[in-house]
């Protein structure tokens, strides 16, 4: 699964590399087409002037589809921003005032009398104003790792975010700007009733805010897909339920929202399939947090600056990594394939005075089956701190149930 931001800037030399073969590419184009009208006009082999001319009709909407989808993008255009990850790239002098060049308006992404620069672009979503600031949703993996942070808004300029609260398991962070820069904001409609085929628009800056706002159109494609939630180093931690989509998503679009022919955000996009297992490569795959998930989260981060999560108190692994030898070290049975090998359980925790011991095995959680970490990490996220779980644990051959109380 693949994230759809990190993507480092281009420096002003790759940049200039890359107008230039487009450059290419048009002239290319454009003499094609120069070639193919001198041509004709040979053919004719005519001496009689032509004053036949072509005007262009008026604009015309050309199904309602499209102009629902016209209105869905006015209802959050200007509430869409790219957003900036800056880090530390050199030295600089300590005097230099480095959020002072944030409000300039002008479009330079970095300065020679500063040490921070844009390392990569995402997209985000400005859905409240309150107490004079501005409140954005983005994705963690666009802001992970900054030193500083800006927003660009709809309208070019640069402004100072900062970060209130980011949450690595959903992928999920909450920014602030001045709420003198908010001109309009996004709203919330309940991802809870969304039905495959319903059409949705993904709006956001697709290879970084050259090319801000950009906006595709697709249907949902599932509304209940189970994805693995992976680290930096690749590492599943969890899994997700999100919405699937065959609107274009690309890098750079992570953080920015997927919209209902209401001009309702039901998603916020995070990730894209770019090839299967087996290295085929996959187009029109793209996936989102579903809303009702994202107010919940962004809600506690506002208020906690983190969110706060169960756990057992045991350190453990999947009974797949096992070897033979381990296996039969712990007596398991023939029949149990998959479940959590309890490695070592915390002293004093709930889970040692429940009698949950290290080299246990835990095959279902609450009556479902885990087979992997991650599995084992998203039930537990279904739960409060202060829940009891029952686990149905393998010991020494024999099956037993052990409720814990989550702390």
């Amino acid at each position: 699964m693949q994230r759809n931001s990190d993507k480092p800037t281009n420096s002003n030399k790759n940049t200039f590399l890359k107008i230039g073969i487009i450059g290419v590419v048009a002239g290319l184009l454009g003499g094609g087409v120069a070639y193919a009208g001198l041509s004709q006009v040979n053919s004719n082999n005519s001496s009689s002037p032509q004053t036949a001319v072509v005007q262009p009709a008026k604009t015309t909407k050309s199904s309602k589809n499209t102009s629902q989808a016209t209105a869905a993008f006015d209802n959050v255009k200007n509430a869409v921003v790219s957003v900036e990850n800056l880090q530390k790239q050199g030295s600089s002098s300590d005097s230099d005032d480095v959020f002072g060049l944030f409000d300039r308006g002008n479009n330079s992404k970095s300065s020679k009398s500063t040490s921070l620069e844009t390392y990569s672009e995402g997209s985000g979503v400005i859905y409240m104003k309150s107490d004079g600031k501005g409140y954005i949703v983005t994705n963690n993996h666009v802001v992970e790792g900054s030193d500083a942070l800006q927003v660009i808004l709809s309208n070019g300029k640069r402004v100072s975010a900062k970060k209130v609260g980011a949450d690595a398991a959903t992928d999920l962070a909450v920014l602030t700007i001045d709420g003198k820069y908010v001109t309009q904001t996004a709203q919330f409609g309940s991802s809870k009733n969304l039905q495959p085929g319903e059409e949705v628009i993904a709006v956001g800056s697709p290879l970084g805010s050259e090319y801000a706002t950009s906006v595709t159109q697709g249907i949902i494609s599932a509304n209940n897909r189970t994805v693995d939630m992976t680290d930096s180093n690749g590492n599943a931690t969890s899994q997700a339920t999100v919405i699937q989509t065959d609107a274009a998503i690309n890098p750079g679009n992570s953080g920015g929202p997927l919209v209902n022919m209401a001009g309702q955000v039901i998603g916020i996009n995070s990730m894209k399939l770019a090839q299967s297992t087996d290295g085929t490569a996959v187009e029109g795959m793209g996936f989102a947090i579903p809303s009702d998930e994202v107010v919940s989260i962004i809600n506690e981060l506002v208020k906690n600056g983190k969110v706060e999560r169960p756990t057992l108190g045991i350190k453990v692994a999947a009974v797949s990594e096992l070897t033979d030898y381990g296996r039969r070290q712990l007596k398991l049975p023939d029949s149990i394939k998959s479940g959590i090998y309890v490695d070592s359980v915390t002293k004093n925790s709930n889970a040692a005075r429940a009698g949950l011991k290290a080299r246990d095995v835990i095959t279902k959680v609450d009556g479902k089956s885990v087979t992997d970490v991650a599995g084992l990490h998203t039930i537990l996220y279904s739960h409060k701190v202060g829940d009891t779980v029952k686990l149905e644990v393998v010991r020494n051959g024999s099956t037993k149930e052990i409720s814990v109380k989550l702390s």
